[in-house]
Order: C-alpha cells, then sequence, then structure tokens
C-alpha cells in the first residue's frame, strides 16, 4: 500500500475486480503456489497447498489491493464466524481508508 499499489474502489466493484479462473491459473503457472498464496488471507491447512481449494479470502487482482476485496472478504469471514481473519481485513480497510 504504500508503493500506491491500492486500487480505492467501491464495495460493489469486486465482482468485477476479482480475478477470473483463468487469471488464476496463469498467475499460479507463472509465479507459483507461494505467491498465489499471499494473494489470500484464508489457507485451509488440510487442503492440498497446490490447490485452490487451499486458499481462500482473496483481496486483490496479482498487482494491486482492491478496498472492495477487502470489504467483501471481512463482510464474508464475518458471516462465517472467521474472526481473525474478519479482523486483519478491517485492520487492512482502515490502513487503505486512512491515506
Amino acid at each position: 500500500m504504500r508503493e500506491g499499489k491500492v486500487v480505492r474502489d467501491d464495495r460493489d466493484a469486486w465482482s468485477e475486480a476479482a480475478p477470473s479462473a483463468d487469471d488464476e491459473n496463469s498467475f499460479v503457472e507463472k509465479n507459483g503456489w507461494t505467491e498465489y498464496s499471499h494473494w489470500h488471507l484464508g489457507i485451509d491447512k488440510q487442503e492440498d497447498p497446490e490447490t485452490k481449494g487451499a486458499y481462500s479470502f482473496p483481496f486483490g487482482d496479482f498487482t494491486r489491493v482492491h478496498r472492495a476485496g477487502v470489504i467483501a472478504g471481512e463482510s464474508r469471514a464475518g458471516q462465517y464466524d472467521h474472526r481473525e481473519i474478519r479482523d486483519a481485513l478491517k485492520k487492512l480497510l482502515d490502513l487503505i481508508d486512512e491515506d
């Protein structure tokens, strides 16, 4: 965020900004699973770490953090009682909004 790699979009923009399945596949092929995991706050250790099913709560498009993605993730984390993820996304949203 300090490098300006944040899109300060509105809540409803995430459905258009979120990477498509093809975008995800291309990113993994080029950058690997570890880099893919860095764009997600949820990691399911019971899943194979080399599958998309192991990762949840994306917040960016692999180049920039999206405010809309952070808001969407925070809301979903709250719905499913993932408190740590919800709280981390809330802190991230606060950082985005204070700039």
